[in-house]
């Protein structure tokens, strides 16, 4: 056995964990323990932007979970990656910097979450950026994270799409990170430099110098340590060992929306007849954990193209071979970029309130294939793909342990597509791509739409496409939602445990609702909140 005392454990060194660790060491005045179930960042892979592509099916740096069969989907298990390495899915994510609608945050405020409204959360997001263009009214000059705008560095192939919004008189955007994000226009990146910019690398690595911060990597936590209704300390293994660490203030758990109701199950904290079915006494019955699952269900319309696009490069080694050359050389080129480059945000219907489908514009076509050995590989013909996803879904799903052993992963249901509000919002998509790609300019751009095809008109057609198609775009959150009660909720505005001492949460699962947009940005403007929140309460 193992042992040792912290003033504060962090388990999970994620987007979250790895900010909260540093944040929380700054002022040297207290002792913290980072616990990370994953190994060490250092590849190349990781740094390149590019290396999203190698990770995606890498078991060593992914816990690639899948879900139970989607009965709403054909009872297709749906994919499920998750970093499992220092830095989380940030290290392996396609890099999207979107904060999200202002709604979304009033939401929050409004769902009982005192202190994060929209104007309550944005200074945290600028004090966690470091935008290309400096500091302004929606943008941080000098934080830690580089974001860097893909305007003026996109393929020639998405001017197509950009020009096509225009001409069907949709809105523009020109910063979706702006006053608004409504409308076509271009994603900002967290590069810096053409090398990813994420939590891992700009807070943890320059925090690991300090003495009074301890990282433990290859280490799973398998239970927390709870003592008269307190969380104590995290119990962990590491190789076949068992490992007991102690906090003398709190616990914060940031292993994610997966990961965390797994630990807090496994440690008694959930539904009690859940957990006495599955031989797990009892601690503290908060019957939300693991509830409230929410996540962006996406589809592709995959386009044969008359132009060049990315797809004869990455296709051939040569071409490979001459892009890794300007990166190494200039830093720059498609190896420095998201694969995503374009997209906007937009109303499926003029009776829309506000924006509710997010369009993914990709001057690369490619299929996620079945076999994870296959590896992801472009089609063989010069091609683009148009996704897009629901901003704010109202299915809501569970995540449960399956039974009282840490290393049985969890059972994910997501309950994909299960109100009528967003089957009407996947249809809703499917008309908005197929508009886009009959405007003028991105149709002479265009030879023929492979998938799902000229043949597929109707709208029960579009919708079994949908069905046959769709899958994650890997925004979990929502299972350890924030609100003032323990029985839909489970930690405070303060992101406190409900009826649970020296416990938080700081992670995706704390979201009430989902957010409009890709959800790392949101993630870490959880965490440096939240080490705020737990400073203040230390001091």
């Amino acid at each position: 056995m193992g042992d040792g005392q912290f003033d504060f454990i962090v388990i999970g060194a994620g987007s979250a964990g790895c900010i909260l660790a540093s944040r929380l060491s700054e002022n040297g005045r207290y002792t913290v323990l980072l616990l990370e179930a994953g190994g060490k960042d250092s590849s190349f892979w990781f740094r390149i932007p590019i290396g999203y592509a190698r990770n995606f099916y890498d078991p060593r740096v992914n816990w690639m979970f899948s879900t139970e069969p989607e009965a709403e989907l054909h009872d297709r298990k749906i994919y499920v990656p998750r970093g499992k390495v220092q830095g989380g899915s940030g290290s392996i994510n396609a890099m999207i910097f979107l904060r999200g609608a202002r709604e979304d945050f009033d939401d929050w405020a409004a769902a009982g979450n005192p202190g994060w409204g929209f104007d309550d959360v944005l200074p945290w997001f600028r004090r966690l950026e470091s935008h290309a263009g400096g500091a302004s009214e929606w943008h941080g000059g000098d934080g830690p994270i580089h974001v860097t705008p893909m305007r003026g560095m996109t393929h020639t192939v998405a001017d197509a799409f950009l020009a096509a919004c225009r001409a069907l008189g949709l809105p523009q955007s020109p910063d979706f990170n702006g006053a608004s994000l409504e409308g076509a226009g271009v994603y900002d990146v967290n590069t810096h430099r053409g090398r990813r910019s994420h939590s891992s690398a700009e807070y943890l690595r320059p925090a690991l110098k300090r003495a009074n911060l301890h990282l433990e990597r290859n280490m799973q936590a398998t239970h927390l340590l709870v003592h008269e209704g307190r969380a104590t300390g995290v119990a962990a293994v590491r190789g076949g060992r068992t490992y007991r660490y102690h906090a003398r203030r709190e616990v914060i758990m940031t292993a994610g929306a997966i990961g965390t109701p797994q630990l807090l199950q496994l440690s008694g904290i959930g539904d009690g007849a859940m957990l006495a079915a599955l031989g797990i006494a009892p601690r503290h019955h908060l019957p939300a954990v693991g509830r409230n699952l929410q996540d962006h269900l996406a589809a592709s319309f995959y386009y044969r193209a008359r132009v060049p696009t990315l797809n004869g490069s990455f296709a051939s080694p040569f071409g490979q071979m001459r892009l890794g050359l300007r990166y190494l050389l200039t830093g720059k080129g498609p190896f420095a970029m998201s694969v995503n480059q374009a997209g906007g945000f937009f109303r499926g219907s003029p009776q829309q309130a506000r924006p509710n489908l997010q369009l993914y514009f990709n001057p690369l076509s490619y299929r996620i294939p079945a076999d994870p050995k296959a590896g992801l590989k472009p089609e063989p013909y010069p091609g683009y793909l148009l996704c897009f996803n629901a901003c704010r879904p109202t299915s809501r799903g569970i995540v449960s342990i399956r039974a009282a052993d840490p290393f049985v992963a969890p059972a994910i249901r997501p309950n994909f597509l299960s109100t009528e509000h967003d089957v009407i919002e996947a249809l809703q998509g499917c008309e908005l791509i197929r508009r886009i790609a009959g405007a003028q300019a991105l149709r002479q751009a265009t030879a023929q739409e492979v998938s799902p095809g000229p043949e597929v008109e109707s709208d029960a057609d579009l919708l079994a496409y949908f069905r046959k198609s769709s899958g994650s775009i890997y925004h979990l959150c929502g299972t350890c939602a924030m609100g003032p009660e323990s029985v839909e909720t489970v930690v405070d505005a303060r992101l406190r445990v409900h009826g649970m001492a020296g416990l938080r949460v700081a992670d995706a699962s704390i979201f009430p609702n989902i957010t409009a947009g890709n959800i790392n940005a949101p993630v870490m403007m959880v965490a440096e909140k939240a080490a705020s929140l737990i400073l203040e309460d230390a001091g």
